[in-house]
């Protein structure tokens, strides 16, 4: 039998530290956008890598101001979180070349948002074949590259210009 090593997920399995306050806000504030994994700020929203993965890859396009739904968005943040989004998408595809991506809210708690109190966009890459019997059987998912590395490969891509 072949042993599949992710002591990372342990963290989540076991309940990771919950913060007092908003993590996207906490991050936001912070002045640390690698150890936070923060990939790109703008004006009104920013990216940043999930801590914990559906797949390689899979980032967050989040509004800057604390908002929970959506229809709460002014209109400039609509755009950028929208501009932003397809500027994740074109560093993904450079970067990890994937098949497709699952791009979405999640929002409230019903309807599976781990932080329903502030609006979230999530963007999954996805490859073809990439779900085996893992997540059927074990109910755990294979993520075969580091947090780390993925953010340096994103991050090495974005510049301000581009």
């Amino acid at each position: 039998m072949e042993r599949l090593w992710a002591p990372w997920r342990m963290r989540y399995i076991a309940g990771a530290e919950k913060s007092e306050g908003c993590i996207f806000c906490e991050k936001w504030r912070a002045d640390a956008d690698a150890e936070n994994l923060v990939l790109f700020r703008g004006e009104e929203c920013f990216a940043i890598l999930n801590l914990f993965p559906y797949n390689n890859g899979h980032l967050m396009v989040v509004p800057v101001r604390h908002v929970a739904d959506i229809v709460d968005l002014t209109a400039s943040e609509q755009i950028e979180m929208f501009r932003l989004t397809q500027r994740m998408v074109c560093v993904l595809r450079e970067t990890m070349s994937p098949h497709g991506f699952n791009i979405g809210f999640n929002l409230g708690r019903a309807a599976g948002a781990g932080i329903a109190d502030h609006l979230h966009l999530h963007v999954v890459p996805r490859w073809s074949g990439d779900t085996n019997f893992m997540p059927v059987l074990d109910a755990t998912r294979v993520i075969s590259e580091a947090l780390e590395e993925t953010y340096k490969k994103l991050k090495a891509v974005l510049s301000p210009e581009s």
